[in-house]
């Protein structure tokens, strides 16, 4: 009996372990958008801030998942010619991810004309 309910306390642990992590995860994604670019910062460990230039931007693309759409969110896709610079912006709400894609893309075409 001893060594089941040892099991049963390590799953337990391990399930609120992976929880708070993704909690934190999830907490850590942030962006903004100002007048020549887009900033997108994330990570709990290591915090990584990605600047994507307006006029630097190929395409912006909505994806969600089956479980994503069940949830009613949706990730926003920034794409670049250097795929370093490439960025994400996961669990937006989908009517606001729908807004965020058509600002950045009508941003970016401003952006891009000049060329």
């Amino acid at each position: 009996m001893v060594p089941a309910a040892m099991w049963v306390a390590a799953v337990g642990f391990l399930a609120i372990l992976t929880w708070l992590v993704a909690e934190l995860d999830r907490r850590a994604f942030g962006y903004a958008e100002r007048a020549d670019d887009l900033i997108v910062t994330h990570g709990v460990l290591v915090k990584r801030l990605i600047v994507v230039p307006y006029g630097r931007m190929q395409f912006v693309d909505v994806t969600a998942g089956l479980l994503e759409r069940w949830m009613g969110i949706a990730t926003v896709r920034m794409h670049t010619a250097a795929a370093a610079t490439d960025a994400t912006i996961p669990g937006l709400p989908a009517s606001e991810a729908a807004l965020l894609r058509d600002r950045l893309a009508q941003k970016g075409e401003e952006r891009s004309m000049g060329l």
